[in-house]
């Protein structure tokens, strides 16, 4: 603890928290995109337009399935990140194919990011990465990674909240909201608000005390647009403490 009350001290210790140099503590930067959201919807700020993300899906770990891919894609290799049953970090690197589905090995019980494997290149097409049928995970075609502004704190590590960032489209608008699950509780609620203009330029907060969320807890941003269909970009930034 000692170590994180420096860094907040001090702003130039933040780089220290890059390089590795502090024991028990670094950083996370979850951010995303949603191609173009409809006016008058709700959605999370991801690759898939128009929808909240799916956490019911995963309210239990299991096995991932990436059906078949643009055969440009055949033979390429997806790295998912995330969390096993334990709310412990997992990753697993497979090889997609374009004539089957594969699956992964382990379990995760949850999934922070993916994307393109060093050396595979980026993708041609959309690659759906599924829980069930239902897709958790989208890296979109030429991205090489996936956009998806949510996040769950593993277990043994709280998380800070120093900033946040939302921009939206020229030509439209959205209230944006940043949604938190407490674990063990059933429902998300607003633990942040906010709006965005395209016109007015991208929303920055900096949190003048950072917003302590506990481990095992799920952020998920989310916006509302309220004048004509538009790109949703959102990020933000945690400190970890590893407990």
């Amino acid at each position: 603890m000692s170590q994180f009350m420096d860094i907040l001290r001090l702003p130039n210790a933040k780089f220290g928290v890059t390089k590795g140099q502090f024991d028990d503590i670094s950083h996370a930067h979850p951010f995303g995109a949603v191609p173009a959201m409809s006016q008058n919807q709700t959605g999370t700020v991801w690759d898939v337009n128009d929808t909240l993300y799916p956490w019911s899906v995963l309210a239990t770990a299991g096995t991932l399935t990436i059906p078949a891919v643009n055969a440009s894609d055949n033979g390429k290799s997806v790295t998912i990140m995330g969390l096993d049953s334990n709310y412990e970090a997992l990753s697993e690197t497979i090889v997609i194919s374009s004539s089957a589905s594969v699956t992964t090995t382990n379990s995760f019980l949850r999934v922070n990011q993916a994307y393109m494997h060093n050396g595979s290149g980026v993708n041609v097409g959309n690659i759906n990465i599924q829980r069930s049928a239902t897709t958790v995970a989208r890296i979109t075609a030429g991205k090489g990674q996936t956009l998806m502004a949510i996040y769950t704190v593993p277990a043994g590590t709280t998380a800070y909240v120093l900033q946040g960032a939302c921009s939206c489209q020229a030509g439209a608008d959205a209230t944006g909201e940043m949604f938190v699950r407490q674990y063990g509780t059933a429902s998300f609620r607003v633990g942040h608000t906010f709006e965005v203009s395209g016109s007015g330029g991208a929303y920055l907060y900096e949190f003048c005390l950072p917003v302590k969320i506990p481990e095992k807890c799920d952020i998920d941003i989310r916006a509302t647009v309220r004048s004509n269909n538009a790109r949703i970009t959102a990020h933000f930034d945690l400190l970890l403490d590893y407990d």
